[in-house]
């Protein structure tokens, strides 16, 4: 049974950007994604205490990133990694949902301007995405203060990022408390543009078109952060394709009447405000539980 997309959604997805691949380059696609943060500049954006901007080391220098405090207490902390199909995105771009990460799950948030392509290709932005986490446990007490409370948080590229980090601090023998993966990029197998891959995700077919994200900007997207497709199998981008990924506990939700992108739309839609909500509620629990 086909759902019915949320109406206030279905009116959004004509005037979102990135939907036409045969002419976006990189810097078109991250100046529309900017463009999109800057036509929301007369909402105030959801009021913390700090946010700061902050250096964290990546794999290869220094990197840009911004911390977020709603509390002087000793709190969880996050590391959140920016959507945008690894090319596009930035810390301005993901400033509000990283400020509601904040507010609803009373972490501190440390959001990551990792490295993006096609400048840096595969595995940059999963090289960087891992040492600032491993900087952000060994510099904790300058932010929740807690090492037995560390989550990471994502977005679609960034959601690929936070789980193919959160797997590589696993195997690093460092424990984190809990992982939110928001529509995440699982598998890039074939680039999106492989038939027989393609045909193992029915919804590769079913969702190809109308719904904001296409499978043919997936395609463009996968083309320039890997830059030899036979990548696509390395679990460090296709974390689905893990020797083991067992023991973990989980919550999905379906997102049902929504679209790739809906953490975003909350200040416009109702359903996707609540739905980004029991999300976030259920990660805030899982970070606290690791005290």
């Amino acid at each position: 049974m086909t759902i019915p997309l949320d109406p206030v959604v279905a009116q959004i997805i004509p005037l979102l950007p990135l939907r036409d691949p045969t002419t976006m380059t990189p810097q078109s696609a991250r100046d529309a994604l900017r463009a999109l943060a800057a036509s929301r500049a007369a909402v105030p954006p959801p009021p913390v205490m700090s946010a700061e901007d902050i250096k964290m080391k990546g794999a290869a220098g220094f990197l840009s990133a911004r911390a977020y405090r709603n509390s002087n207490d000793k709190s969880p902390t996050v590391v959140f990694f920016h959507g945008g199909g690894w090319v596009a995105g930035d810390l301005d771009t993901h400033d509000r949902q990283a400020r509601w990460l904040a507010i609803e799950t009373g972490a501190v948030v440390i959001s990551i301007d990792y490295r993006r392509p096609p400048e840096v290709r595969f595995p940059g932005a999963f090289e960087d995405a891992f040492a600032a986490t491993e900087d952000v446990i060994a510099r904790i007490a300058e932010f929740g203060g807690g090492a037995a409370r560390v989550g990471v948080a994502g977005d679609s590229a960034g959601g690929n990022l936070a789980a193919t980090t959160a797997i590589a601090c696993r195997d690093a023998g460092i424990k984190l408390s809990a992982q939110l993966l928001v529509y995440p990029v699982t598998d890039v197998a074939g680039n999106f543009a492989d038939a027989t891959e393609n045909a193992r995700f029915p919804s590769r077919s079913e969702n190809a078109e109308g719904y904001f994200l296409t499978r043919a900007t997936m395609e463009w997207f996968c083309g320039h952060y890997l830059e030899d497709s036979a990548h696509g199998t390395d679990w460090r981008v296709s974390p689905l394709r893990a020797k083991n990924l067992a023991g973990v506990p989980t919550q999905y939700y379906d997102g049902l009447g929504l679209i790739h992108g809906y953490f975003g739309l909350g200040e416009a839609s109702e359903t996707a405000k609540r739905e980004a909500q029991r999300a976030r509620a259920d990660f805030r629990a899982l970070l606290e539980a690791g005290a």
